[in-house]
């Protein structure tokens, strides 16, 4: 076997071994060109043509480089280790490009069964001044004479630009991030990427968005108007620079791409953004209440019994989420349900299936309709893609089949050329097929097998997990687009696609999800994805929901103390739903461990088992109750903020651009209009020094008016710096200082 992918797998941060890199190769640099081979393959050559002239260049031996990510356990390490199959790399560098010039080159191998590679070609590319490329929409910005763009002669693959960057302007922003708040002084870019953990110390994103506040000064934001990778330079290379570098696919280089401007504060930034891309809409007031999910959960009784758990332990509970509901092959079929395969891929019904009364779901909309009868919304799991390992039988092996047939799927380029369906590169579900969500005829094929789980069961809403898995500039979608224009825009018609079923069921659009871009802001809830149950990526999950909101996410959350690992300290968990009441999605969720003991849910019972912590269970509950009175005002506080611009949990920066203080304390927020939060994210932590802006304050929890700048609160752990506006303390005072039960 021998194999030469030019694009690689489309792995945004990884080069793998048989791949041409970079893929468009550039004048002044190396291009390396490589193969992947069997192990009983002895020697690789490459042909190369230049200029008519052909030369037999002998590859070197490489190591194999992996396409995926390391991980460190969990439900990815399986899917790691089978990767870890035995092959050979072979590289060769080619120098000395001239620009234009065309350059054929195919493989051939030697060993127990010699293979030759089809003939592959690239143009060389350079970059050339272009001050016609950038299009102002605005206000224009861009720095004279810094425009250029990398061009073969024959079409345009980037753009390259500066902005300026005045002395005090801070950078934010930039969809959910999860490092820091002020990114200046930094280089980071946009490109949807499943980051399993880490994603503070990776700077890696499920929710990138190419879109900026420029805080400070005069006060601006600009958006590159594209789904394309971008990459950003905020003063990293030039202290008085942001350099912005774009993929694009022009036939020329007068306006190859636009970049919106807007002048104001930074409500009036992210309104004029918002009008442009899309605002965020209206969910019910229910979604405010607890979240509750394990991985778990798995059964009909089990999620009943925590459901009665809630209530024994005096826990108000408003949604839960199943993961493991489905078969795990189709995921539209309950777990142990009888049926009869529908061979044409068509949708079932829920009269279709029997359900054993001792398997694991005797009775779905029994318990759907027990929960809703306790005032429990239920949410189900989904993935978007047809599962192919094992190799596909029964329903899902019809499905696959249908889809195939009807055209539905997201398709990838062949090494003969032709196109196939594009299988799951990713490390999860690997070689799944993948339905073209955002073509409306294929998402209406996708969710119509799904209908019967609204309609019928009763269902209020999806967890739309894993919307990172198209990679690769040669994937083709049904509106003839490439993947490397429409891989970003995936996750967005994903949740799109569900609301859109949900909505027209007379539901409203509850999806959540962890991945999306530009144009998300329309389209469900958000959660931060997978992470560790450590202080540090608390933290970081505090900045990735405040850049999220800067960037017009409304209705965000994090899973309480991290869903991976062993279950976080009590102190850990007590600081973090503490904090999580006061964010617009509280929620907590655990990953599958096997049903091993001692169990790693995430419930407050649980935590004050293993942790044997007495406080654990009185104090999730004082916040539980809180939350509940505190529903009202959210739900008004967003219907404000949908119709202002004005995020919903925002950065103290977005009502005070000018204070410079408000920068040293980045984790703190205003909720809504009225209420300042400060959560406490060390550990060991007695008191916490807060900053107060502008205006009179009243403590929450004591009642006592304190006046702004830096304050030092005593935070005993059933308490956080929360303070309210003076003057809207006497209508906010009973969500605190509730009356005797």
């Amino acid at each position: 076997m021998i194999r030469h992918r030019p694009y690689g797998s489309g792995h945004p941060y990884s080069v793998d071994t048989e791949q041409r890199s970079p893929v468009d190769p550039v004048v002044g640099s190396p291009v390396v060109i490589g193969v992947r081979t069997s192990a009983d393959v002895t020697a690789v050559t490459v042909e190369v043509v230049r200029d008519g002239a052909s030369e037999h260049i002998a590859l070197a031996p490489t190591a194999r480089q992996s396409r995926g990510q390391a991980v460190d356990g969990g439900h990815l390490a399986s899917a790691q280790a089978r990767l870890a199959r035995s092959s050979g790399g072979w590289q060769v560098s080619i120098d000395d490009l001239i620009a234009g010039e065309v350059v054929r080159y195919r493989f051939t191998a030697v060993g127990a069964i010699d293979g030759r590679t089809r003939w592959f070609e690239f143009r060389a590319s350079e970059w050339r001044a272009a001050p016609d490329a950038v299009g102002a929409v605005g206000a224009g910005k861009v720095v004279p004479g810094s425009v250029s763009v990398l061009t073969d002669g024959e079409s345009v693959r980037r753009v390259r630009f500066a902005l300026p960057l005045a002395a005090g302007e801070h950078i934010t922003g930039l969809g959910e991030r999860f490092d820091a708040l002020d990114h200046r002084g930094t280089s980071l870019d946009s490109a949807v990427f499943e980051q399993y953990k880490s994603q503070g110390a990776e700077r890696k994103t499920y929710l990138p968005m190419p879109f900026a506040h420029v805080v400070g000064g005069d006060g601006w934001g600009f958006h590159v108007r594209t789904s394309r990778r971008v990459w950003f330079d905020f003063g990293d290379t030039t202290a008085d620079r942001i350099w912005v570098e774009v993929e694009v696919d022009a036939e020329s280089a007068t306006r190859a791409l636009d970049v919106a401007f807007y002048d104001g504060s930074p409500r009036e930034v992210l309104t004029a953004f918002l009008s442009e891309v899309g605002r965020p809409r209206e969910l019910p007031e229910w979604v405010f209440r607890l979240w509750a999910s394990s991985n778990e959960w798995n059964t009909q009784a089990e999620v009943l019994a925590q459901a009665d758990l809630h209530r024994q332990h005096d826990i108000p509970v408003g949604s839960v989420v199943i993961e493991a509901w489905s078969d795990e092959s189709t995921f539209t079929v309950w777990r142990d349900a009888q049926y009869t395969s529908n061979e044409d891929g068509g949708p079932l019904r829920l009269a279709d299936f029997t359900f054993p009364p001792d398997g694991a779901w005797p009775d779905p909309k029994g318990m759907t309709d027990e929960l809703h009868a306790r005032n429990i919304r239920l949410h189900l799991w989904q993935i978007p893609l047809i599962k192919m390992r094992p190799a596909p039988r029964g329903q899902v092996g019809a499905d696959a089949a249908a889809a195939v047939r009807e055209n539905v799927l997201i398709r990838e380029v062949a090494p003969d050329g032709s196109l196939r369906p594009y299988r799951n590169r990713g490390w999860w579900f690997p070689l799944g097929l993948m339905p073209d969500l955002t073509d409306a005829r294929a998402a209406k094929w996708w969710t119509d097998k799904r209908r019967y789980l609204v309609e019928e069961v009763g269902i209020d809403g999806f967890k739309t997990d894993g919307g990172e898995h198209a990679w690769g500039r040669d994937l083709r979608y049904l509106d003839g687009r490439h993947g490397d224009e429409s891989n970003n825009e995936f996750p967005v018609y994903y949740a799109k696609a569900y609301g859109d079923l949900l909505e027209s069921a007379g539901k409203a659009p509850m999806t959540f999800s962890r991945a999306g871009f530009t144009g998300s802001q329309a389209h469900g809830a958000f959660w931060a994805g997978d992470e560790n149950s450590t202080w540090e990526a608390f933290r970081w999950s505090m900045l990735a929901g405040l850049s999220a909101a800067s960037s017009g996410i409304v209705y965000w959350g994090w899973d309480i103390a991290g869903f991976s690992g062993d279950v976080p300290t009590s102190e850990l968990y007590l600081r973090s739903v503490a904090a999580a009441a006061f964010v617009p999605i509280m929620q907590y969720h655990s990953e599958f461990n096997h049903h091993r003991q001692p169990l790693r849910d995430r419930t407050p019972w649980n935590i004050a088992e293993r942790s044997g912590d007495q406080r654990v269970l009185p104090v999730f509950r004082r916040f539980a109750k809180l939350r509940e009175r505190l529903v009202p005002y959210l739900s008004a506080e967003a219907r404000k903020s949908i119709a202002t611009g004005a995020p919903l949990m925002r950065p103290l920066y977005f009502d005070h651009p000018h204070d410079e203080t408000v920068w040293d304390f980045p984790v703190q927020w205003m909720l809504g209009d009225s209420i300042l939060v400060a959560p406490v994210i060390s550990p060991d932590a007695t008191t916490l020094r807060v900053y107060l802006p502008a205006g009179d304050w009243v403590d929450a929890f004591t009642g006592i008016a304190t006046p702004s700048g830096v304050v030092e609160r005593d935070v005993p752990i059933d308490e956080l710096p929360v303070y309210v506006r003076a003057a809207d303390w006497p209508s906010l005072r009973s969500i605190f200082t509730p009356p005797p039960s």
